[in-house]
């Protein structure tokens, strides 16, 4: 257990290294790094939250927040804490504004990922209100993940994507590969423009 937890945290540590703003490697060097745009359409399913409430997905969408949500698993050692890492760091940069972005992480590996696995993930992250993370059926999270392009059979081989929806422009922005800090917050600002 102590040797997975160092490998996530070295490869944390690295990853934030490649990344930071002040890094000569930024997102447009980094083959990995694509964002494209979409019309996504919300699928029409309720997932249950870390508090074991039953959330309709489509509501997130209309409340008028930018929305950033991606898919992970509790127990994933490689991508997850990278992509949760970031959004750690960038409610923490956010301050209070943070209450104006609605971060989703979606489990998918629902057979384990129980509301209180989420808690206590969400815990270890020190995420603050506006995180939510979600589990529910197979079936429903494998509608979500296609309706995003982004279903995988296997979760050892789940690609990192992030996406983004404007609610002023009405539509998502899909970015492929990992995200630091700097480019989420540079994707909540194009989220932003009218």
């Amino acid at each position: 257990m102590r040797a997975a937890f160092r490998a996530v945290f070295c490869s944390i540590i690295l990853f934030a290294m490649l990344c930071s703003s002040e890094s000569l490697i930024c997102a447009a060097e980094r083959p990995e790094y694509k964002r494209t745009v979409h019309d996504y359409v919300m699928p029409d399913v309720s997932l249950i939250n870390q508090d074991g409430k039953a959330v309709a997905l489509k509501s997130l969408t209309s409340e008028g927040r930018i929305v950033i949500l991606d898919f992970i698993f509790g127990t994933c050692t490689t991508i997850c804490p990278v992509l949760s890492a970031s959004f750690a760091d960038f409610q923490t940069r956010l301050g209070a504004g943070a209450g104006s972005v609605q971060l989703v992480s979606i489990s998918i590996d629902p057979e384990h990922d129980t509301p209180k696995i989420l808690k206590e993930y969400l815990k270890k992250f020190k995420a603050k209100p506006g995180w939510d993370f979600f589990t529910g059926s197979r079936e429903n999270i494998d509608r979500v993940m296609k309706a995003f392009d982004a279903f995988s059979a296997d979760k050892m081989a789940h690609f990192p994507l992030t996406f983004v929806y404007s609610p002023a422009q009405k539509r998502w922005f899909r970015v492929s590969g990992l995200v630091s800090t700097s480019e989420l917050m540079s994707e909540y600002q194009r989220a932003l423009a009218q």
